[in-house]
């Protein structure tokens, strides 16, 4: 039969009875060999280490693999950054946080050998750590703590997976483990609460009030299953929902075996929002739904793995005792196999874009036909394997990557080499230099809070709801915002915001935030003129700028050159030049006259600072800071 006659077409020529068809075999296309020499499908196996010519360059294997493809394009590496740049990058990239102007003088007069290398360690070692990468998992989880849709109601226990997540990355859970759980926490263990991990797998939307809920219960393994391939192994399962895949292997076939891992553990209930997976002994029939129609059944399936990263044709073995089945742990444990091709590197690229901007292939949860091929692939399968040989351990992988050459050059293009545009690498390809980054919308509004140390500490609990416009309100039914009493909680990191599917905060909404709908391997990063607006005129810009106002007074009631500096270094995390330092001088004359010409009051100019400060110095020293929060470079990461 032929590779591209489709299992749908054949089930369709099936005589429909009711709710069910005849049982027919099931035809579906073959897996050839062309099929699994495609570059993610082959054996993952640990390259020998390139040896480019003048390595002096390099600090660790990743810049050999680098150095080697930059020579093979004739490009030339960029000098390692300064110390004020990389503290910063470091800081945002592994915390989401700015670094205090007491860290950036800290790491300066460190002279050791080993400075930078202890600053990378005292990082990962924060608790914030988990709160800065638990956001680029929760992207990819569809997370929000609402249904959505019309109602939009809460889930009142979605916040516990989400300090689930941050737990298990600060504690480095080795990520096979960290997928087992979020896929079988149930059945892995009796004790604790396991199956909170398992909000993974039911975190997307929902409508619990529909009519049918067996409709219902089939569109949620459906859009479950299309996650966790897209996820975990990056393959466009959802694209095989109705018809054998286009252009990858993958049939509809392949589609309803994995599904069927899941389907004893996936339980509704009309009006009762979606929590985590339970496990059930009673094993229900699975079927194929032709062209996707649930009200159409096909052949009957049984769990399996997909076959084109299956090719020993491991069974689903059920060896945990009732009262689950124990599909999810057998699909867990092969995941986890050192021999499956597609998981760590999948995982293995991800950390890299979130370092990079990109990914070594740049599609990270399409690994299939129409994918991006890596740029480096044998950097990539030697990160899989090292991952691998460390125990699954992500904070190996980052130590590695921020530690290497590649990683601590300048973001500067050289004016030698735009005088010779052939010298340039225009996508940065390969990396002949630091890609210049923005920083999201969390990052964007914590470091707005930070400057001034007005940032909450406060970790983990019921996600909170710090003020929104009035015009925003309006746009949601009664009492979907309750705002929080204790105002400290507005200071909460971005990541303890409550997090709702029809409405994103609008410093999240501005910068690119998804909304949760459905999984985001990759964040756009769009430049508008509602992000402008919102930092320049919004009332929390102004209240950012405010608090950073009032610390700064609060340190030295004398507005002069000291204050600018330590303001420069709370925002930009660098000493301001002379030309700056006259531009602000005459920026703040400028405003003191224009408020002085205004008659203001005080009360319209009070500032969280001490009552003895003139409020018109304080209120021009507040526009100053609030130019500096919407300056290209609080913005962007060298």
């Amino acid at each position: 039969m032929s590779r591209f006659i489709s299992i749908a077409v054949i089930c369709l020529l099936q005589p429909v009875l009711g709710n069910s068809v005849r049982a027919e075999p099931i035809v579906e296309p073959l897996i050839t060999a062309g099929d699994r020499d495609h570059w993610s499908f082959r054996p993952l196996e640990r390259p020998a280490l390139p040896t480019p010519t003048n390595d002096e360059w390099c600090r660790n294997p990743i810049d050999r693999f680098i150095l080697a493809k930059r020579q093979e394009k004739q490009l030339a590496s960029q000098p390692e950054a300064d110390r004020p740049t990389l503290i910063r990058r470091l800081s945002f990239d592994l915390l989401g946080l700015p670094p205090t102007p007491a860290e950036i003088d800290a790491f300066e007069d460190d002279r050791a050998p080993n400075a930078y290398e202890r600053l990378v360690d005292r990082l990962l070692n924060s608790h914030h750590y988990g709160e800065r990468w638990a956001q680029h998992w929760l992207d990819l989880a569809r997370f929000a703590e609402t249904d959505g849709f019309e109602h939009d109601k809460v889930r009142s226990e979605a916040w516990k997976y989400r300090d689930w997540v941050i737990d298990a990355l600060n504690a480095d859970m080795p990520y096979s483990r960290f997928v087992a759980w979020q896929l079988a926490g149930d059945e892995l263990s009796a004790t604790g609460q396991p199956h909170i991990a398992t909000t993974f797998c039911l975190s997307g939307p929902d409508m619990p009030d529909i009519n049918s809920q067996e409709e219902r219960r089939q569109n949620v393994m459906n859009e479950l299953t299309g996650t966790v391939g897209s996820v975990l192994l990056g393959l466009q399962f959802g694209c095989a929902q109705c018809h054998d895949h286009k252009y990858d292997p993958i049939s509809q076939a392949d589609f309803y075996r994995l599904r069927a891992i899941f389907e004893p553990a996936v339980h509704v209930t009309k009006n009762q929002s979606l929590s985590v997976l339970k496990g059930n002994d009673k094993v229900p029939a699975s079927y194929l739904m032709i062209r996707g129609d649930w009200r159409r059944r096909g052949p009957e399936v049984h769990p399996a793995f997909p076959r084109i990263v299956n090719p020993s044709q491991d069974t689903v073995k059920a060896n945990t005792p009732t009262p689950s089945t124990g599909r999810r742990t057998a699909l867990a444990s092969w995941i986890a196999q050192a021999n499956n091709p597609l998981p760590a590197r999948v995982i293995a690229n991800r950390v890299w874009q979130y370092h990079f901007g990109d990914g070594l292939s740049r599609t990270p949860s399409d690994f299939g036909t129409i994918g991006d091929e890596p740029t480096h692939p044998k950097l990539l399968d030697w990160l899989a394997r090292e991952l691998i040989e460390n125990d699954w351990s992500l904070k190996h992988l980052h130590r590695l990557i921020v530690t290497s050459a590649t990683y601590r050059q300048s973001s500067s293009i050289p004016q030698s080499a735009i005088r010779n545009p052939q010298s340039i690498d225009p996508g940065n390809l390969w990396l002949s230099r630091f890609p210049r980054r923005r920083l999201s919308g969390e990052a964007v509004r914590d470091a707005m809070f930070a400057a001034s140390g007005s940032l909450s500490t406060a970790r983990g609990g019921r996600g909170v709801m710090p003020p929104l416009p009035e015009e925003l309100l309006k746009t949601l039914l009664k009492n979907q915002w309750k705002v929080n009493e204790r105002e400290s909680d507005h200071y909460r990191r971005s990541i303890y915001l409550f997090c709702r599917r029809n409405l994103r905060y609008p410093i999240f909404d501005a910068f690119d935030r998804p909304d949760g709908n459905a999984s985001c391997p990759r964040r756009s990063e769009s430049t508008t003129a509602s992000q402008a607006l919102l930092l320049l005129n919004s009332a929390f810009s102004f209240d950012a700028a405010q608090r950073l106002a009032g610390t700064l007074l609060a340190t030295d009631p004398h507005i002069n050159d000291d204050t600018l500096r330590d303001l420069f270094r709370r925002v930009v995390a660098r000493q301001p030049t002379d030309e700056e330092l006259r531009t602000v001088e005459d920026f703040r004359a400028q405003q003191t006259k224009l408020l002085i010409d205004e008659s203001r009051s005080g009360a319209e100019l009070a500032l969280p600072c001490p009552t003895d400060i003139d409020p018109v110095a304080a209120a021009a020293l507040t526009h100053i800071c609030l130019a500096l929060f919407n300056s290209n470079e609080f913005l962007y990461i060298d």
